[in-house]
C-alpha cells in the first residue's frame, strides 16, 4: 500500500509557523485514512542538508510507489525527475520575489532548489488563496495547485477574559506585534505608526514585539526607539501574557504568505490592524482594520477613529471570534479535498514521470 512520506527534516530545530503547519497538518490524524510517514533529520545543519539532498532521494528510489510531500524546504532537483509523486507545499514566493530580503542560506541554498521545483513540479499545495494565485504566475500552467489552509489552534492558550470591560480610552495603549525581527516584517514602520498614534491620542503608546532577533539591523534600530519593548522569543505562556495585556495587534509586513499569528491572536479577541493588501483581507476579512503603512499619520488617524467609540472592544471581540470560526471552516473543507487528492495520487503513483 502506498505511503505518503512527509519531509520533516526542518522540524525540531526552531519553533516557527512552517514547523507548526508541518506537524499539525501532515500526520496520520490530520490526513486519515492515509498512512503518513515523517522523514526526519537530526544533528547539525550539514546533517539536515545531507538528508534533504541525499537521504530523501535515496528513500524515493527505495520506495518507488510512495508519494513525497515537502511542507518546509523545497525538494532537491532529483524530485523533478519523480514529479508524479512529489508535492510541494508553498508558504510564500519570497524566495523568488524578494531576493533582497533573504539571508545568505536562503539566497544560495533554498532559492535555487525552490526555483527548480516551481518550474518542474506538477503538484502544489498552498497556505492561502493569495499564495495560490501568486504561484500560478510562476509554475507550469498545467500544474495542480490546491489550497490547504491550516486550521487555527489556540497555541498560546489565549482567553478573552475581561477584555470587553477595559477602559475604552486607557492611559497607556499597548500595541503588540508577533514575528521574527527582520526587514520584511517592517517593524520600524510599525514603530512610526505607534509614535504617530501617541501624538494623535495624546496618551502613551507602548509598542511590544514578540519574536526572535533575525538578520538585518532592524533590532538595533528598534532598541533605540522610545516606548519600544523587544521581548525576544518567548514561551507560549509568556507570549500569552503579552498578547492578552495588549489592546491592539499591529502588522506592518511588506508581504506575507499567510500571517498565521494574526489568526492565532484572535482567540484573545484583540483587534487586528494590518496592511491594506489582498492576503490580509483574506486572512482577517471583515474583522480587521486595514491601513497604509507608508503613511504613519494617516494610519494612526484610522486606528484612532476605530477605537474612539465606547463599544470598540466588544465589537472586535465578536468579530475576532467569528473570523476564527470562518477560517477553520475553510480549513476543514481544504483538508477534505487534500485527502482526496493525495489518495488519488497514491493510487496512480508509478515511481517516475509518465512522459
Amino acid at each position: 500500500m502506498p505511503i505518503v512520506r512527509v519531509d520533516y527534516t526542518h522540524v525540531g530545530h526552531r519553533a516557527t509557523g512552517i514547523e507548526r503547519i508541518t506537524t499539525e497538518q501532515f500526520n496520520d490524524a490530520a490526513l486519515a485514512p492515509l498512512t503518513i510517514r515523517p522523514f526526519s533529520a537530526v544533528g547539525s545543519r550539514v546533517h539536515i542538508m545531507a538528508a534533504q539532498t541525499f537521504g530523501l532521494p535515496i528513500c524515493a528510489i527505495r520506495h518507488p510507489s510512495d508519494v513525497f510531500v515537502f511542507p518546509g524546504f523545497p525538494p532537491c532537483p532529483y524530485f523533478a525527475l519523480a514529479r508524479e509523486r512529489a508535492v510541494l507545499y508553498v508558504h510564500d514566493l519570497f524566495l523568488l520575489t524578494r531576493p533582497a530580503a533573504l539571508n545568505r542560506a536562503a539566497r544560495y541554498y533554498m532559492a535555487p532548489m525552490f526555483t527548480v521545483a516551481i518550474k518542474k513540479l506538477r503538484y502544489f499545495m498552498t497556505n492561502s488563496l493569495h499564495t495560490a494565485q501568486q504561484l500560478r504566475n510562476w509554475c507550469d500552467p498545467a500544474a495542480t495547485v490546491i489550497p490547504f489552509r491550516p486550521r487555527i489552534r489556540n497555541v498560546f492558550g489565549l482567553v478573552v477574559d475581561r477584555r470587553t470591560e477595559r477602559e475604552a480610552a486607557p492611559p497607556i495603549l499597548r500595541v503588540v506585534s508577533i514575528g521574527t525581527i527582520e526587514p520584511r516584517k517592517n517593524f520600524t514602520a510599525a514603530a512610526d505608526i505607534c509614535a504617530a498614534l501617541a501624538a494623535r491620542l495624546q496618551c502613551a503608546v507602548e509598542y511590544h514585539i514578540v519574536g526572535r532577533f533575525g538578520w538585518g539591523e532592524d533590532a538595533s534600530l528598534l532598541r533605540a526607539r522610545p516606548n519600544v519593548i523587544l521581548h525576544g522569543a518567548l514561551s507560549d505562556t509568556a507570549a500569552r501574557a503579552v498578547v492578552e495585556a495588549a489592546d491592539i495587534l499591529l502588522c506592518a509586513s511588506h508581504d506575507e504568505g499567510l500571517g498565521l499569528p494574526l489568526l492565532e491572536a484572535q482567540y484573545s479577541g484583540i483587534p487586528i490592524v494590518a496592511p491594506d493588501a489582498d492576503i490580509f483581507h483574506e486572512v482577517v476579512g471583515s474583522s480587521g482594520l486595514f491601513i497604509e503603512t507608508k503613511d504613519p499619520r494617516r494610519a494612526a488617524e484610522k486606528i484612532a477613529q476605530a477605537i474612539t467609540t465606547s463599544s470598540w472592544r466588544t465589537e472586535y471581540v465578536a468579530a475576532s471570534t467569528a473570523n476564527v470560526a470562518r477560517w477553520n471552516a475553510l480549513a476543514e473543507r481544504d483538508r477534505t479535498e487534500v485527502v482526496a487528492f493525495l489518495s488519488r495520487l497514491c493510487a496512480t503513483a508509478n515511481g517516475g514521470d509518465s512522459e
